[in-house]
């Protein structure tokens, strides 16, 4: 069925022509991982107002940090990575927001309905995190969690940028492999 969206195949090329200045490329992968951005979202979030708000909040942190993407490497976990953290920030926004609306027990136990599983998510990435050597585990924080840029990151670790990237393209290639070897436990 061809529903007019590029193929997920075609999302690390379509990057590339991005990150190269190609519009079109870039209106196409927009267009292609939206729904993809979507069935993440509602996975954790059944609020279809603050659904649509988190997709159009990774989208905007995808462009922020579109240069921090290797073409080399598979994009569905990278955007993953972002779809998580932004909907886990979303949860955690809501959260702040309701417990200041009320002083009243009832309402503080409305607000942290969804804790358990914020706290079992968060737990689950930490204990992925803790997995990858410390500096790894710091870029990664700072990049893709902080929303720092590469140079943000470099200044603050006292590395170059090349550095950081290697350190990055690193982490993510052993978190795809932990994923990998998950998937077959």
């Amino acid at each position: 069925m061809d529903n007019g969206l590029a193929p997920r195949e075609a999302w690390p090329g379509l990057m590339d022509r991005a990150q190269a200045g190609d519009r079109e490329a870039y209106t196409q992968l927009l267009r292609a991982i939206v729904p993809v951005i979507r069935a993440i979202v509602r996975k954790q979030i059944a609020d279809g107002v603050l659904v649509d708000d988190v997709i159009q909040d990774v989208l905007l942190t995808v462009h922020r940090v579109r240069h921090t993407y290797d073409p080399a490497c598979p994009f569905l976990p990278w955007l993953m990575a972002i779809a998580q953290a932004r909907t886990i920030d979303a949860l955690r926004k809501r959260g702040r927001h309701r417990q200041r609306e009320s002083d009243d027990e009832s309402a503080f136990e409305v607000a942290c309905e969804n804790t358990p599983e914020q706290a079992e998510r968060e737990d689950e990435l930490t204990l992925i995190l803790d997995q990858l050597p410390s500096r790894q585990r710091q870029i990664v924080e700072h990049v893709h969690l902080q929303e720092m840029s590469l140079a943000e990151a470099a200044m603050r670790n006292n590395l170059s940028i090349a550095a950081v990237k290697s350190l990055l393209h690193r982490a993510l290639t052993n978190l795809r492999r932990m994923g990998a070897n998950h998937g077959r436990s």
